[in-house]
This record gives structure tokens, C-alpha cells and sequence, in this order.
């Protein structure tokens, strides 16, 4: 009997399915699965269409784009692909990174905007990305950082940028050379502080298995004041501030929560991570 009842709401859900329409708020059914308009309107926001187009021909090509995208998932869905234990780690991870960044918005959204007075402070607190901003020239050169601890000492003791190129020269390590712009502004304030009285001295740094090595060969002033450094300065506070919620949160997660290692893969004692 058991199994009959079974049968019977499969085939009621198969009906449902088959009998949906496009009509309402659905634009359209792929093999018996809706795609919203609330779904295609945010297709649409996120394309960014430029003035002037064409509204019903771009949101024809949007939702044929949905469509196809549909048919693909279906396709994939009919090979198992969606049971496999890598897509499973992976929809995990993307949706625990979905969830963090739309956690991390909401704090934003809902900062209290900082006083003119903190504004000003901030600016002042932060001379290199206002008031003594600078357009840095660069000349560059990009190499693979080699794993060997001599070499690496040699490239940090060089005092020019034809220093650098005879070390890799000699070791035979490829190179490319380019010049470069670099806004201060994007400069951690650490770094910012070291570069600043670097002088002609190259400075290395490290992206992935590459290097990149760097001798400052002009500074054009470019200081950001007025309106615009008041909005970057707020969206830089307001970015800070959501930082240190989430790290604050973070860290009361860390102490309340219960956490189990298998023996072996716990992380070194020193890291508030390593709670058991």
C-alpha cells in the first residue's frame, strides 16, 4: 500500500511540474523548472547594460543566457555530477563564502556613518592616500622567486636594479623588465612607511611563485582632498569598521564554540583557532 501512495505523489509532482506556465511572475519554465522575474531582474542588474540599449533585446539575450545556463545544470544534474563528493566540497564552499560576504555587507549597511570630525581625523591619520598622495613611476622587474636561500639573500642585499638582473643573470633565472604606475594610496601603511625612505633602492615583492622588483624612478603629486576624499575616506572607515565586527564576531564564535581536532591537524597551541 505503502508503495502505491508513493507512486501516487510522484506522479502527482511529475503532473505539477509538466502543467507549470510561463505566466505571472515566471518568464519562463525550463523542463518543468521555473526562472523568476525577480530571478532575471537581478540577471539584469548585475549586467550593467550601458545607456542606450535596447532594454528588450538585451533581457531577450539575458534570459536565453538563464535558459541555456538551466539546460547545462540539467545536463550536468543527469550525468550524477551534483551527487560527486568535489561538487558537494565546492557548493559548500561557495555557499559558506556567499553567506560571509553578505554577512560582511550587512554590517556595512547598517554602520552608523562616521562625523565630519572623524573624517577629518581619518584623512590626517592617513596622509599617503589624501593630502600627500603620489603617483609613483616604476621600473620593474618580474621574475620566479627562486627557492634557494643564498639566492634570495643576494637579491635583498642589492642596492640597484642592475644588481638584481646580474644576480638572476648568473642563475640563470628568466626575467621580464617593464615600467609601472603605483597609486600610494593602495599602499598598506607598514609598507608605505619602509618605501618611504627606500630612496633608489629596489624592493622586492613576492606575488605567488613570481617576484616583482621595483626601483621608484618619479613621484608626481596627486593629493585627494574635497569631496571625493571624504567619500573614499568614508567607505574606507565604514570598510574598516565592518572588518573589525567581523573579526569581533569571529573571535566570540571561536570562544563558545566547540571545536574537535583529529589528532594531528589541530593548529600550533598559540592560535585562538586551536579551542577544543
Amino acid at each position: 500500500m505503502r508503495s502505491k501512495i508513493v507512486l501516487a505523489v510522484s506522479l502527482a509532482l511529475l503532473a505539477s511540474a509538466c502543467n507549470k506556465k510561463a505566466e505571472g511572475q515566471t518568464v519562463a519554465v525550463v523542463n518543468g523548472e521555473e526562472i523568476t522575474a525577480t530571478e532575471l531582474n537581478a540577471e539584469l542588474g548585475a549586467a550593467k547594460l550601458p545607456d542606450g540599449v535596447d532594454k528588450d533585446q538585451a533581457r531577450a539575450r539575458v534570459l536565453q543566457a538563464m535558459v541555456d545556463r538551466r539546460l547545462l545544470a540539467q545536463q550536468a544534474k543527469a550525468d550524477g555530477i551534483d551527487k560527486s563528493p568535489e561538487f558537494l566540497n565546492r557548493q559548500r564552499k561557495m555557499t559558506e563564502e556567499l553567506l560571509i560576504n553578505m554577512f560582511a555587507s550587512r554590517q556595512t549597511d547598517s554602520a552608523q556613518l562616521p562625523t565630519a570630525a572623524d573624517i577629518e581625523k581619518y584623512q590626517a591619520s592617513h596622509p599617503w592616500v589624501f593630502a600627500n598622495r603620489e603617483l609613483w613611476s616604476l621600473d620593474q622587474v618580474r621574475f620566479a622567486m627562486p627557492t634557494d636561500s643564498a639566492l634570495r639573500k643576494q637579491l635583498a642585499d642589492a642596492k640597484t636594479l642592475d644588481e638584481v638582473l646580474a644576480v638572476l643573470t648568473k642563475a640563470g633565472i628568466q626575467f621580464t623588465r617593464q615600467k609601472n604606475r603605483l597609486d600610494t594610496a593602495v599602499i598598506p601603511q607598514n609598507i608605505y612607511g619602509q618605501l618611504t625612505t627606500i630612496g633608489t633602492e629596489p624592493f622586492i615583492i613576492p606575488v605567488g611563485d613570481q617576484a616583482v622588483a621595483s626601483v621608484i624612478i618619479g613621484r608626481e603629486p596627486a593629493p585627494l582632498t574635497g569631496d571625493k576624499a571624504k567619500s573614499v575616506a568614508v567607505s574606507s572607515m565604514r570598510r574598516d569598521k565592518t572588518n573589525t565586527t567581523v573579526q569581533d564576531r569571529l573571535k566570540a564564535a571561536r570562544d563558545s564554540a566547540k571545536i574537535e581536532y583529529k589528532e594531528g591537524f589541530a593548529p600550533p597551541a598559540t592560535t585562538p583557532a586551536a579551542k577544543k
